[in-house]
């Protein structure tokens, strides 16, 4: 019995690791940007304003930007209590998933789309503005203002990032083949334009290296709950099922969720993190008339961060599962009553 209840309490603790580790990542990063783009004030900004010392810039908020970030505050107390409610209604071998595995699917199928609208546009934007074509179709006012990275980040990929995420939700569906099918197709028109035409451009590899980014990137935690990720099996092979699910489990914990939150927390940690630094000043390649979507390339980090944790959180999840009904087929069976 008090076997029992230690493998149900381990069982338990993962559990509660894995879901919590995924939402308190997707409410870092959600603080993260309402921090920095609207100013508010985050976890630290509103502890600070109660007189507490952080790494955070002391700014004097309002009212209604202490309220928003107690508010933001909450969120880290909602993904830490939300576990302990599922786990409660948990029954043996019964634990559900569904949810860490469709939070890893918004998220990539959302960047998915997001990346193939943006790539589509910014490659036409820089072409038409190479061949000088841009001031006849938009006015020399606006083709101006599409040189500049800031403009067009917020007025070109920003718009097509929430059509991307609007289409992802509806959707739901991981089309990586046609992001595959797209990269072909760049690199032969370059092969085309360049070796026939003798015609090449910056924008022209910087699209392909952007969509072969995002594709290597989105597809990791696609692969990971597929069990497609090139694994070592010399001595796993041979493991029993529930080595196995210790191994997956344990692995999980120690390897795959740290690596995700140094990723997050190394990139966003303050204003002068390398991906806050990127994203936040749009920074783009110094190639003249290239794409303008090199700040978007350091998201491309936080989301396999994000989605890696979801999924790895289901994966935990699943192991679980596995481990428990492994343990009920080992169990002796109880002896008949005459």
């Amino acid at each position: 019995g008090f076997c029992m209840i230690n493998q149900r309490y381990f069982n338990d603790s993962m559990h509660y690791i894995a879901i919590a580790s995924a939402l308190a990542g997707a409410a870092f990063v959600l603080n993260n940007f309402l921090t920095y783009i609207y100013e508010l004030p985050g976890l630290y900004g509103f502890l600070n304003h109660f007189g507490d010392n952080f790494d955070f810039p002391e700014r004097d908020y309002s009212f209604l930007k202490v309220t928003l970030g107690a508010l933001q505050s909450l969120l880290y107390v909602v993904a830490l209590v939300i576990p302990v409610l599922i786990i409660r209604k948990v029954d043996e071998g019964k634990r559900v998933s569904a949810s860490m595995n469709f939070g890893a699917e918004l998220i990539v199928a959302s960047a998915f789309w997001s990346v193939m609208l943006i790539g589509i546009a910014d490659a036409a934007i820089s072409f038409v503005r190479i061949e000088n074509l841009l001031p006849g179709i938009v006015g020399e006012e606006l083709a101006l203002s599409l040189g500049k990275p800031a403009f067009r980040g917020v007025y070109v990929h920003l718009p097509l990032l929430l059509i991307g995420v609007i289409i992802g939700t509806l959707r739901r569906g991981i089309d990586f083949i046609w992001l595959a099918s797209l990269i072909v197709f760049g690199e032969l028109l370059i092969v085309i334009t360049r070796f026939i035409f003798s015609y090449e451009q910056a924008f022209m590899g910087d699209l392909v290296r952007f969509w072969y980014a995002a594709l290597f990137l989105f597809a990791s935690a696609y692969t990971l709950v597929n069990d497609g990720h090139v694994r070592v099996d010399v001595l796993y092979a041979g493991f029993s099922d529930r080595l196995k699910s210790l191994v997956n489990i344990y692995g999980s914990l120690i390897l795959g969720l740290p690596l995700c939150w140094i990723t997050l927390t190394r990139g966003l940690w303050n204003e002068s993190s390398p991906f806050n630094l990127a994203l936040l000043n749009f920074e783009v390649t110094q190639q003249g008339f290239g794409m303008y979507v090199k700040y978007l390339m350091s998201g491309f980090l936080i989301i396999f961060a994000l989605a890696m944790l979801f999924q790895f959180a289901n994966f935990m999840i699943d192991e679980l599962n596995k481990l428990e009904k492994t343990s009920e087929k080992s169990k002796p069976a109880s002896p008949k009553v005459a």
